[in-house]
């Protein structure tokens, strides 16, 4: 009897090593006694799309994607979700059966169930949030929380105009304000969230002086160090805090659902493997 393909995954990117997401799918593979891998694999952006119809064919089931696909991806997919439509990036790819593949974007039910797990307390309708930046990360972050039930969202970014561009993209909930007044705005919200690169390890400090009350949520994208200065402050002042490796970790446990069949868990064994 000819026995199945053992599944394969993969994290695709331009450059790949560095990526985590191997030790994260590995340890659940190995958890959960599954007869599959996942791989990375560096592909340069003009290998892409042709890679896209070869790797079903050599037993792939599915695939994250990473700098520089996420765009590209979008475009050459079969079939999009509405989240990724609107963050304008895909992370998860899944091929068909009949041929070609989903995509989707995890990264904002990434970062929502990071802070149901890490701040349970968190209510998203308790108020505002700030949002600090206007990258991709950002799209995912503002998509995340209004499907949550947030009411508004004051966004700042050092370039405004990009800030001003979601804000248009993602409607009137969406309210830009000026960088310089991001200290200021920590007074309006029940949520922070830092998005940018601002505060990682050889980038420049996040110049902010929370001034919040008591309760309000301040989480930090950025997860080297994993206690950024922004975190910190905030320790320093009781609030509750959020690092940013739960959102990298819950972001994978979709696909490896739809690849491997069987819901991964998120636990501080998976932190612990992550950060080794």
């Amino acid at each position: 009897m000819k026995n199945p393909r053992i599944p394969l995954a993969a994290v695709i990117g331009w450059p790949i090593a560095h990526s985590k997401s191997p030790r994260i799918h590995g340890y659940w593979l190995s958890q959960l006694g599954i007869a599959g891998h996942y791989v990375p694999l560096g592909i340069p952006a003009d290998d892409f799309a042709d890679a896209m119809v070869q790797l079903p064919k050599l037993g792939f089931v599915g695939a994250n994607v990473t700098i520089p696909h996420k765009e590209q991806a979008l475009e050459l997919a079969t079939e999009v979700t509405e989240r990724a439509q609107m963050i304008g990036a895909a992370n998860t790819l899944t091929f068909l059966p009949e041929g070609g593949f989903l995509a989707d974007n995890t990264d904002g039910i990434g970062f929502i169930n990071n802070l149901r797990q890490k701040a349970p307390d968190w209510q998203p309708n308790a108020g505002a949030a700030l949002v600090l930046g206007a990258g991709g990360a950002s799209r995912a972050v503002l998509w995340s929380l209004l499907d949550a039930g947030v009411p508004q969202i004051l966004l700042a970014n050092r370039t405004k105009a990009r800030a001003e561009q979601l804000s248009n993209e993602f409607g009137n909930k969406i309210s830009v304000i000026d960088w310089s007044d991001i200290s200021e705005a920590t007074k309006q919200v029940s949520t922070i969230v830092n998005t940018t690169s601002l505060g990682m390890d050889g980038q420049p400090p996040l110049n902010i002086t929370l001034t919040c009350a008591a309760g309000t949520l301040v989480t930090d994208l950025v997860y080297a160090p994993m206690i950024t200065p922004l975190l910190q402050q905030a320790i320093d002042k009781g609030l509750p805090t959020v690092d940013g490796l739960g959102m990298l970790l819950h972001q994978a446990a979709p696909g490896f659902q739809s690849w491997f069949g069987s819901c991964p868990t998120v636990d501080d064994a998976l932190r612990q493997v992550v950060l080794a």
